[in-house]
């Protein structure tokens, strides 16, 4: 039956800690974006002009472009990162009751930089998973759950705009939900930053014998 594929990813990501805390981030931070997306959308064509847009879905495809510059970087200061950016994020909901025009450049930049962000993460991170899971099944989980998330959160604001909820009543409470991914975040940084630490030592340990033996 088809639905044992599905049986199997959700094995797997019960199987790995590190799994699963990539995958609470990844749905929390999607779904968060995914609310605020329609709303931003429709603010867009209020107060920017279509040059503006279309600089900023310029910026958006340019991941691809920028990959090499990050092939060095070391994961765990992306996530580190992902949680700076998260926090302005939450910072920037403020700018609501004082300038609507800023706080739109201010999402819209927000979101630029996580959608680069997002596509840098997905190609370092494979490196951490191989060894816990088939590559091909991790990036079918983490497609699924992008799209479970996507789904979920346009859902949520389609209600949302439906019951007439007001914008700074809707940040407020995706602020409280992004303290709570953050929270996450910083747990999956801490781990992926001894994990790589903890790599680094075994490889300088591994250099020292050789060079003991060569020398000997």
């Amino acid at each position: 039956m088809p639905k044992r594929h599905y049986l199997k990813l959700f094995s797997e990501l019960s199987k790995s800690r590190l799994l699963k805390l990539q995958a609470a981030v990844l749905f929390l931070t999607t779904f968060i974006d995914w609310i605020v997306m329609p709303f931003i959308t429709k603010l867009e064509g209020t107060h920017l002009p279509v040059f503006m847009i279309s600089f900023y879905m310029l910026l958006g495809a340019s991941d691809g472009l920028i990959q090499p510059l990050f092939k060095k970087v070391r994961i765990y200061r992306i996530y580190l990162f992902v949680i700076v950016l998260d926090l302005i994020q939450i910072a920037s909901y403020a700018l609501i009751w004082t300038d609507m025009v800023i706080f739109t450049y201010a999402i819209l930049s927000i979101f630029t930089l996580q959608a680069i962000t997002f596509e840098i993460s997905r190609v370092h991170t494979i490196d951490f998973m191989k060894e816990e899971i088939a590559i091909k099944d991790y990036l079918m989980l983490r497609s699924f759950i992008v799209s479970s998330a996507i789904i979920v959160g346009s859902l949520s604001a389609m209600v949302l705009d439906y019951f007439g909820i007001e914008l700074s009543m809707i940040l407020s409470l995706l602020a409280v939900l992004g303290v709570f991914a953050i929270v996450i975040e910083f747990r999956l940084y801490t781990r992926l930053k001894k994990i790589v630490q903890s790599d680094e030592t075994l490889i300088v340990r591994q250099k020292s014998l050789l060079n003991e033996k060569i020398t000997l």
